[in-house]
């Protein structure tokens, strides 16, 4: 062994593994190995004070407090059964852009601009001769 100064061992008891790069847990301080490293790896005593989680609700998207002892998934419950601000009649919608053609009553999520009427239109009409356009005298597209 040329440099036996350099490294330290893994600190969890069953690895011990001489590691050149260590890395030390930003919770417990100790010296871990890239495979004993994460706070369920080595069993960190200190984990709580790093690995702190806000749940929040699915409906209204509200971070949820939670105290000390307390189970996140009971308070997001209680959270939803009472205090929750989630209305689905308030929605954003996604398919806003009604055909202009009359009779058609299909909705994009885009707008489809006709580039000589300049109507918004469905996919199916979008050509100046699917929507009878009247934007100018002759066609652009005989497709």
């Amino acid at each position: 062994m040329e440099l036996p100064w350099l490294g330290e061992h893994c600190s969890e008891r069953a690895c011990k593994q001489l590691d050149f790069l260590p890395l030390k847990c930003d919770a417990c301080g100790e010296v871990f190995c890239k495979d004993h490293i994460r706070y369920d790896d080595h069993k960190c005593s200190s984990a709580y004070k790093k690995n702190v989680q806000v749940p929040v609700c699915p409906l209204c998207n509200t971070p949820i407090p939670v105290q000390k002892g307390e189970i996140p998934d009971v308070v997001v419950g209680a959270h939803m059964d009472k205090d929750c601000k989630y209305n689905p009649a308030q929605q954003r919608r996604i398919f806003t852009n009604k055909c202009l053609k009359p009779g058609c009553k299909r909705k994009e999520m885009i707008k489809v601009l006709c580039e000589q009427c300049g109507g918004n239109f469905c996919i199916k009409h979008r050509h100046p001769l699917d929507h009878d356009c009247k934007g100018s005298s002759h066609p652009t597209s005989k497709a």
